[in-house]
């Protein structure tokens, strides 16, 4: 099982990828952007670093990113021909197509953490986010 965490501040991105006693983080920024591009580039980016097939569990802040799944509006959204509930076009639909394209590589579970908690690895990611912004 692999676990990942994946937090986001406004242009940054931060994600810790754990396979046992091994931890892998990476992050990332981007000017002008929005955090619910981030929120979906975290996961994209993790996804992507996985070499074969596995169970994964997805621990983010973003209610948006696991509610998109764990309350099928992807499956909605496709459905529909991209639409949302009130007829919009989804935004970043390029981006969720290419993470529903990842997660069926794998078996992936969406796990909704509280942000900006006492947790440790959710505040190492919120800092590897707020760092990755620096560097812009």
């Amino acid at each position: 099982m692999v676990h990942v965490l994946v937090i986001l501040a406004h242009g940054g991105w931060g994600a810790i990828l754990i396979y046992g006693d091994v931890k892998k983080e990476i992050s990332g920024s981007k000017k002008e952007t929005t955090n619910n591009v981030m929120e979906i580039t975290a996961v994209l980016e993790a996804l992507k670093l996985l070499k074969e097939s596995c169970e994964v569990e997805i621990y983010s802040d973003s209610a948006y990113v696991v509610n998109t799944f764990n309350k099928g509006w992807i499956h909605n959204w496709q459905q529909n021909n991209w639409k949302t509930s009130s007829k919009e076009p989804v935004k970043n639909k390029e981006l969720w197509e290419e993470l529903l394209g990842l997660t069926k590589n794998h078996k992936v579970s969406f796990i909704k953490v509280k942000g900006h908690s006492t947790d440790d690895l959710n505040n190492r990611c919120d800092f590897l986010a707020t760092s990755a912004i620096k560097m812009i």
